[in-house]
């Protein structure tokens, strides 16, 4: 069991966000084609505990345009996080990147029809941080259904996304 706390350290700043970064998340069948939520860019330094709220919400209107009556799409979601310093920009690749919450997932169908995506994690920053470099922290999901459309996603609600990081450093 691994346990983090924010115990003998001082909160060195707070940031928050409501830009939701996607407008759809498509629905197909594998579970690990991501798409990014939100993102807030933090500095740290080796030894920094963050600690991490997000919220989203995607509508399931599968089908509607066809006149049918949809079906169930699973999401999953997590937290995730990578470093935007380590100069490699657009080279990035998902090896690159780093899952920081626990595994988090729900069904949504069309009766249903909105469904809320909530998590929060305390992290702590490895001991081997590069100084100066930054962290992003990111809410990325994912949409699945073995009943999927080629074409078919999930509305991401605009105005119900918020992503708040509280970083606790050493004292000086």
């Amino acid at each position: 069991m691994t346990i983090c706390t924010t115990e003998g350290l001082v909160l060195a700043g707070e940031y928050g966000t409501d830009e939701v970064t996607a407008t759809v998340l498509p629905v197909d069948l594998p579970v690990n084609t991501w798409r990014t939520m939100s993102r807030l860019v933090v500095q740290v330094v080796a030894g920094d505990v963050l600690s991490v709220f997000a919220r989203a919400r995607v509508t399931n209107d599968t089908g509607r345009d066809r006149g049918e009556k949809g079906y169930t799409v699973g999401v999953g979601y997590h937290l995730w996080a990578y470093d935007v310093d380590d100069g490699k920009g657009a080279n990035r690749t998902e090896k690159d990147w780093w899952r920081i919450s626990s595994l988090n997932g729900d069904n949504v169908d069309r009766t249903r029809h909105h469904m809320p995506l909530h998590t929060d994690t305390l992290y702590r920053v490895p001991d081997d941080w590069p100084p100066g470099h930054r962290i992003v922290v990111v809410l990325r999901a994912d949409a699945h259904s073995t009943a999927w459309v080629p074409g078919d996603t999930l509305t991401v609600d605009q105005s119900y996304g918020h992503m708040q990081v509280r970083r606790w450093t050493h004292p000086a």
